[in-house]
Order: structure tokens, then C-alpha cells, then sequence
């Protein structure tokens, strides 16, 4: 809630009449802002190439996969769409991997027309590789989680994407948009975080942050994002109106005097909540809360596969 707003219907309680009208001005500006959260929300899913459209994540365990949609293809490389045969991954004594398309097959390379062997970049080198099939509706990225690595596959066409069962959410409620306090850790503190297949990274851990809800004194520890702050949580709702594994939360970094806005609002399921081929982080027992949060994405009812 805009900070205008704030400053309105406070100055609305001092002219007779005009508070209640006020209030519920605030509390429209309130509502249509998060409508147009989810609808950003929504849209972000639903994009052609986000988390809705995954159809595969296939672990590399060779050193040489001949990857393609044909029944020839081994199992462990048969992909859902795409060419037959779409060419070969291998990777070198330095550990680097590398793609060559079969002969014949129409693929791009970041954009652009694939023409012979490429290296393969990871979602932890920078700029990763995309292998564009299918006109590009199909697109192949190679990920890094631990030691070990994986081609993910995405297409426009996946049926969690086209067959999407919608988002639900707990009504929009502004005693969850919470004012909390930013503790800082010192410079460099990590913590381990682990993923839904079974590894753990130590990611940056600037500070926690503490707030109040009926009464009681809870704490989130917050994982760097850029100049805002990341939480994967849990709370007395997971499993029980919300995704099991827990829940996101984005907030803006503290302002000088540390305050931190925690709008549990926007809490949101993450990626494995409407796919098997996701590898999504998993609340640490820092963020495993006494509390239920009524408010934010409910559980996902669709089909995730």
C-alpha cells in the first residue's frame, strides 16, 4: 500500500464524514494491488517458456547421451517432444559439456540457426545455453545442482501449461501485509539450503527478520536477491491449505532505520508445485513456522505432470 495512500486517510480522520470514505478507498487501492500482482503472477507461470511448461529434467550420468523423442532413444534420454533424434550431449575430461545436432535436425543455438558442435553453458556459468526445437516452441538448457547435472526441457505445448487448473488464493487481508525488523548478520554468513533433490547449497544469509503477529514473536532468517530479500518458508497451513513443501515470499530490502515489509499476501507456491521437474529449495528449520498463514496461494489442484 502506497505510502500516499497512508498519508490520505490519515488525513482523512480529521475532517468530519470523510474517514470511512477514505478507509475504503485505501482498502480498494489495497485490493486492486494485489489483483494486479496476481494477475502478473499468473501470466508469469503461463508464460511459453515458464515453470508450467517443463517436460523433463534428465540427469546426465555418462559421458556421452544421445538425446531425441524416438523410441530408440534410450529411456533415460527419451525426451517428451522434440525431434526423433536431436543430437548428441557429451562432456570432456575438464568436465565441460558439449552439444552436436544429428545431421538434418532444425535447431537454433541462443536464437541462433545451430550449424555443429556447441558448448553447453549451466544455469551457474552466467549466460546459460538454450537449444531451441520445434520452431522454438521446445527449448533445452543444461542445470547445475551440486556436482551434479541435468538437461531440462521445456515446450509451449506441455500439458501442465495448456491444461492449467488456475491458482487459488486466501482472501487478500491487510493485517498479513506485516512491518518487521531486520537484523543483520555479519558480512559473509551462509545458510544451507536444501532442495527437493536432495542437495544443499550454503547461500547467502544477509540477516533475519522479526515480526509480531497476534501476540507472538516470529522470525524469518532471508536469503539475498539482488537489493531485496528471498524467504522459503513453512507454516501450520502446508499441507493443509498450502503447498506441503512450503511457500516463497519476495520482500524489499530494510529501509535506514531496518524496517521490512512482509506481505504474506504474496506468498507463492514454488515451481514444484505444478511440475515433477523442478528442483526447488526447501524451508530450512529456521523458517518452519508455529503459525498459519491464512493468506497468499493456496495449494495447486491441477495435474503436475
Amino acid at each position: 500500500m502506497g505510502m500516499a495512500l497512508l498519508l490520505a486517510f490519515a488525513a482523512g480522520c480529521d475532517r468530519d464524514g470523510t474517514a470511512e470514505g477514505d478507509a475504503t478507498a485505501v482498502n480498494s487501492a489495497f485490493q486492486a494491488e494485489h489483483r494486479a500482482w496476481r494477475d502478473q503472477r499468473l501470466a508469469e507461470l503461463l508464460r511459453p517458456d515458464g515453470w508450467t511448461s517443463l517436460v523433463g529434467l534428465h540427469w546426465l550420468e555418462l559421458k556421452a547421451h544421445h538425446i531425441g523423442s524416438g523410441e530408440r532413444i534410450g529411456n533415460t534420454m527419451r525426451l517428451a517432444f522434440g525431434p526423433e533424434r536431436m543430437g548428441l550431449v557429451t562432456r570432456d575430461n575438464d568436465g565441460s559439456y558439449w552439444f552436436t545436432p544429428e545431421q538434418g535436425v532444425e535447431l537454433t543455438y541462443n536464437g541462433e540457426p545451430l550449424k555443429g558442435r556447441v558448448r553447453l553453458y549451466s544455469d551457474r556459468d552466467g549466460v546459460q545455453s538454450v537449444i531451441g526445437f520445434d520452431e522454438d516452441k521446445g527449448k533445452l538448457t543444461l542445470v547445475q545442482r551440486g556436482d551434479r547435472h541435468a538437461l531440462r526441457v521445456r515446450h509451449s505445448e506441455a500439458p501442465t501449461r495448456v491444461q492449467f487448473a488456475g491458482l487459488q488464493y486466501w482472501p487478500a487481508d491487510p493485517s498479513w501485509r506485516i512491518e518487521g525488523r531486520f537484523i543483520a548478520h555479519p558480512p559473509g554468513k551462509t545458510l544451507p539450503i536444501a532442495d527437493i533433490v536432495g542437495t544443499q547449497n550454503n547461500s547467502p544469509n544477509p540477516g533475519v527478520v522479526e515480526f509480531v503477529r497476534d501476540g507472538r514473536t516470529f522470525r524469518l532468517e532471508a536469503l539475498a536477491d539482488g537489493d531485496g530479500l528471498f524467504f522459503v518458508l513453512a507454516d501450520r497451513t502446508s499441507g493443509h491449505g498450502s503447498y506441503p513443501a512450503g511457500r516463497f515470499l519476495d520482500a524489499a530490502g530494510p529501509d535506514p532505520s531496518g524496517r521490512v515489509v512482509l506481505d504474506f499476501n504474496r506468498a507463492y507456491n514454488p515451481p514444484c508445485a505444478f511440475t515433477l521437474f523442478a528442483t526447488c529449495p526447501l524451508p530450512p528449520p529456521e523458517n518452519r513456522l508455529d503459525l498459519a498463514i491464512t493468506a497468499g496461494e493456496k495449494n495447486y489442484v491441477g495435474k503436475v505432470h
